[in-house]
């Protein structure tokens, strides 16, 4: 099975291949800055209250990034294989973390702790480019997710959500989907009959 022989080396080629282009020594420098940590299913990634000390790439799993309303559970973000996550606040500002983020299925994450990030992007041109990506697509997928919520419809919100994003449309919990499109359970559920008919 793939999953069992992918190596931090080929994540760090993944990485490479997808935010900047990459020489053999700076392939070596992101493999030794990369920390690959499984988790099981409902383990917690990051809890809330810790600093975030890391950006974390998914390399298998299904993983959620949730806050605390009023006693309520807020679903922030839904992620799969290939994708970055990060408490982005607490990581910037080295302050405990409100958001938490939790494994929905066995995961495989590969962490990049952000000093050393920082450290070996200081000497490495296309080290900095890729780090400058990975936020860029964090803060454009926030964008992307508030401008949904803001903007669409739900059916709209449903739609473009199982475009973007399939593989959460079928693997995540309805009611965490619900959560992330901000509507209602019942709400998604009548959006997906209608969507299912088309």
């Amino acid at each position: 099975m793939k999953e069992l022989q992918t190596t931090t080396r080929d994540v760090a080629r993944e990485l490479a291949r997808k935010y900047s282009t990459m020489s053999h020594d700076e392939l070596d420098i992101l493999e030794s800055v990369l920390v690959p940590k499984k988790y099981a299913k409902g383990e917690m990634i990051l809890s809330e209250g810790d600093i975030s000390q890391s950006i974390y790439y998914i390399e298998k799993g299904l993983v959620r990034e949730f806050y605390y309303k009023n006693n309520k559970e807020v679903t922030e973000y839904l992620a799969v294989e290939g994708t970055i996550m990060m408490s982005i606040e607490s990581l910037f500002k080295e302050k405990p973390s409100n958001l938490q983020i939790e494994a929905l299925e066995p995961a495989i994450i590969y962490e990049l702790p952000k000093k050393r990030l920082e450290e070996v992007a200081l000497h490495n041109v296309n080290i900095q480019i890729l780090y400058r990506k990975i936020l860029e697509e964090s803060l454009i997928l926030s964008q992307v997710h508030a401008d949904l919520v803001r903007f669409e419809s739900a059916e709209n919100r449903y739609r473009r959500m199982c475009k973007l994003s399939p593989q959460i449309a079928l693997r995540a919990p309805l009611v965490f989907i619900a959560s992330y499109l901000q509507m209602t359970p019942e709400t998604l559920s009548r959006v997906r009959s209608t969507t299912l008919l088309d």
